[in-house]
């Protein structure tokens, strides 16, 4: 990734909240990056689902950094901003945050590129509705 956007604080609108817990780490005792995947994938079907008003799907994502482990037990936090709206796809930012263990600051874990499309109710390719979400 390019430049990965490392301001102090979240952008755009909190869309997924958990904690991260000791099943989903890996042998070194840091949570699985693919586990933070996910999260990250359902916290923008979230917003793209708001957007098309209706079922999507994942159809990219692009520009993955991790900046920091995430620990057994942090909060983790994903935020979405929508960047682009298509005529059936939407183009979402998600970032990761955590708070620091030591002073609870915010600390960016990473951020993606997401892109969905819209989907009838066969899984076929529909149109974002013009006031989408």
């Amino acid at each position: 990734m390019n430049d990965i956007d490392s301001t102090p604080l979240p952008q755009g609108d909190l869309a997924l909240q958990t904690v991260a817990m000791p099943r989903d780490t890996n042998a070194n005792g840091d949570i699985f990056g693919g586990w933070l995947l996910s999260q990250m994938d359902l916290a923008g079907g979230i917003a793209a689902g708001d957007v098309a008003e209706g079922r999507v799907a994942t159809v990219a994502i692009d520009g993955m950094a991790f900046l920091t482990p995430v620990h057994v037990g942090a909060v983790v936090r994903c935020y979405t901003d929508v960047l682009e709206i298509g005529r059936s796809s939407i183009r979402i930012m998600v970032e990761v945050w955590i708070d620091s263990k030591h002073d609870g600051e915010p600390i960016k874990v990473t951020e993606g590129e997401f892109v969905f499309v819209a989907i009838d109710e066969n899984g076929r390719t529909r149109a974002v509705p013009e006031n989408g979400g």
